[in-house]
């Protein structure tokens, strides 16, 4: 299996499977000399932990993270970061009914009629469980990018099915499970999830990504612009079905007078680009929104075929999200930094010595 690889000068690759016997990542490209432990990383899987709440998955595991190589003495040496993530709650038995069918939604099918073969425990290589790799490698970049440029890079819930939600309080996203940045309406979210777990089904979600303080320059024009890049990044993860930059699919209702973000010397007006201008990172906030279908794998009954083509009933068992956008904040921030990283490092490789007279505006 290839395109287990992102980047092009931080490049990440993951392995494992959701019911293996571990996870693991090798980060290659990371600066030497940044100061990295294993609790920096820690930080972030504490944040994407299955069964921290009962609206998601009950698969309790503990995502410590081990670093295997590339740190020495508190510090990044330059050389490839190895990292591992042992898998200690796998429950392989609640497969075992359908592994012989396909799950309507799920990469059951795709996956057997491309390799032949597939792990269907848990969805094997398909699991959202392999985006516990992602938000490790995610978190060398943040860090990297909030000490050496000051960036930031929060997310938050958007919307949960029909319930949009304001983004009003950025700093009360990690004290609710919802990832929400709109805390008087986490009653109505709770009662939401409450009723939905009791059907058996699942639902969909938004999750946007602000980053701040991105310096203007990063993104190559053509083939490799920045939001191209995003898009890439977002769109790879698990269950998303769409990406929106700035005002998104809102433009299309929009003049071009009403859509242009206009600048003075006090800086641009507002930020309906999402932070990019012909590719490249225009110094306002990177503003990136996805959406995230509902889960396939819930005990609503459902029809389907088995490996011999025959019409089967099939009823999946075991522990799932809901809504898998409830725990997808910390992947989409991850990949966002992995970006952002990837794309900073490829601006100085080419342009570190570049210096101009006009003047950095202020970004919103």
């Amino acid at each position: 299996m290839s395109g287990n690889s992102f980047g092009r000068l931080f490049v990440v690759t993951t392995f494992g499977e959701s019911h293996g016997p571990a996870l693991g990542c090798v980060v290659d490209g990371c600066p030497p000399g940044l100061p990295l432990s294993a609790s920096d990383i820690q930080t972030d899987l504490e944040r994407r932990r299955p069964g921290k709440s009962r609206h998601t998955t009950q698969r309790n595991e503990a995502d410590e993270v081990e670093i295997l190589s590339g740190v020495f003495e508190g510090q990044t040496t330059g050389t490839p970061i190895g990292l591992v993530v042992r898998n200690t709650d796998q429950r392989s038995r609640d497969y075992g009914d359908i592994k012989d069918k396909f799950r309507p939604g799920h990469a059951d099918y795709s996956y057997q009629q491309k390799y032949g073969i597939r792990d269907y425990r848990g969805g094997g290589r398909a699991s959202a469980r392999e985006t516990t790799m992602r938000v490790a490698a995610g978190a060398i970049a943040r860090k990297y990018l909030a000490e050496r440029l000051g960036v930031t890079i929060r997310g938050y819930l958007a919307q949960l099915g029909p319930i949009t939600l304001a983004a009003g309080q950025l700093d009360a996203t990690d004290d609710n499970p919802f990832f929400c940045a709109d805390p008087a309406r986490l009653g109505e979210l709770e009662s939401f999830m409450d009723e939905l777990r009791e059907t058996g089904d699942s639902i969909g979600a938004k999750i946007s990504v602000l980053a701040q303080n991105v310096p203007p320059g990063l993104g190559e024009p053509v083939f490799d612009k920045l939001e191209a890049a995003l898009a890439h990044g977002l769109m790879s993860i698990n269950a998303v079905k769409g990406i929106e930059l700035g005002a998104g699919f809102a433009a299309i209702t929009q003049r071009g007078s009403e859509h242009r973000d206009e600048m003075s010397p006090d800086g641009f007006a507002k930020n309906d680009a999402g932070g990019t201008l012909g590719g490249i990172s225009s110094g306002q906030d990177i503003l990136a929104s996805i959406a995230l279908k509902p889960t396939s794998s819930i005990s609503v009954p459902g029809q389907t075929i088995d490996r011999e083509g025959k019409s089967v009933d099939i009823v999946t068992a075991g522990r799932h999200d809901p809504c898998v956008g409830l725990r997808a904040t910390p992947i989409a921030e991850a990949m966002v930094a992995l970006v952002l990283m990837d794309h900073y490092l490829r601006h100085r490789a080419q342009n570190a010595d570049v210096a101009v007279s006009t003047p950095a505006l202020k970004g919103r």
